[in-house]
């Protein structure tokens, strides 16, 4: 599996495309374009891997991605229905289409900001949900007026998340490319189960001590925090079913103990399974 550079065509740098998709699943591959993208999670969940940053996405997320930010968004196998509206724009959009100052600084600031990708949360979310619902329908003039609408609220929004972490850069080439995204593929499918490093270094013809090396230096985390990374993702999911045991979840999610389980999943979520669900269950959102 080679990343992949997509060429989305764009014919002027002043223009919007918007993306409909709705389908039984996301299945993409790991890519990056030379275009900003704004991604609605309409329907659906599962796990998204944007830069160096592994979380799982969930009905209602909205994320902002500068170009050349390699991302991947895979549903669970068992999921049967997922839908999302994606806008591609050029980073030199709002240029085309005015010369005032203080907004074009503050349209290129969260351009900056969001080389990390963006998870917009709280008020901003709403409001720019609200607009993107309709944008799809709109025609024309009509259509870029929405648009601005959504990208003046998040331009002065302090409502986000960085997801990639400060050192990521997109490193990926030719020669080593088509190893690492392997490695993704494989551990996507199979990250319920119990993986052997030795497993995944074959991947890549590579010894066990090389191959944690290789992982790291283009992932900026070592392998094993990756993993863990992907499977606690899941476990968010399920805990929001108060019909799944803290245990069952444990085994579903690819641990051996509990005692595994509830020490990664501290390490990564700063609280306990239960803890979680109960955060859940008194009405905050993740």
């Amino acid at each position: 599996m080679k990343p992949q550079f997509v060429d989305i065509i764009f014919s002027k740098a002043g223009k919007i495309q918007v993306k409909k998709t709705a389908k039984s699943r996301f299945d993409g591959p790991f890519h990056f374009h030379h275009l900003c993208e704004l991604v609605w999670v309409e329907e659906g969940f599962g796990t998204r891997i944007v830069g160096d940053s592994v979380s799982n996405f969930k009905k209602n997320d909205l994320v902002l991605m500068a170009p050349n930010l390699p991302h991947i968004w895979r549903s669970d196998a068992e999921l049967d229905f997922v839908k999302s509206t994606t806008i591609y724009f050029d980073p030199d959009f709002l240029s085309h289409l005015t010369d005032e100052t203080a907004t074009l600084d503050r349209f290129k600031q969260m351009i900056l900001k969001s080389r990390r990708g963006m998870l917009f949360h709280g008020e901003t979310r709403k409001k720019a949900v609200k607009l993107l619902s309709k944008i799809t329908e709109a025609e024309g003039i009509a259509k870029i007026i929405d648009f601005l609408k959504v990208i003046d609220l998040l331009t002065v929004s302090g409502e986000f998340s960085a997801l990639a972490t400060v050192l990521y850069n997109n490193r990926y080439d030719e020669k080593d490319a088509g190893r690492i995204f392997t490695v993704y593929q494989h551990l996507l499918k199979n990250f319920k189960r119990d993986i052997p490093l030795k497993e995944v270094a074959d991947l890549c013809h590579m010894t066990t001590n090389s191959f944690c090396r290789f992982f790291k230096s283009r992932t900026n985390k070592p392998f094993t925090r990756f993993l863990n990374e992907l499977r606690i993702g899941y476990a968010c999911e399920l805990l929001q079913d108060e019909t799944h045991s803290i245990s069952a979840i444990c085994y579903e999610c690819g641990y051996n103990t509990t005692a595994n389980f509830h020490k990664f999943f501290k390490q990564i979520q700063h609280t306990t399974p239960a803890g979680y669900r109960k955060w859940i269950q008194d009405g905050q959102t993740v």
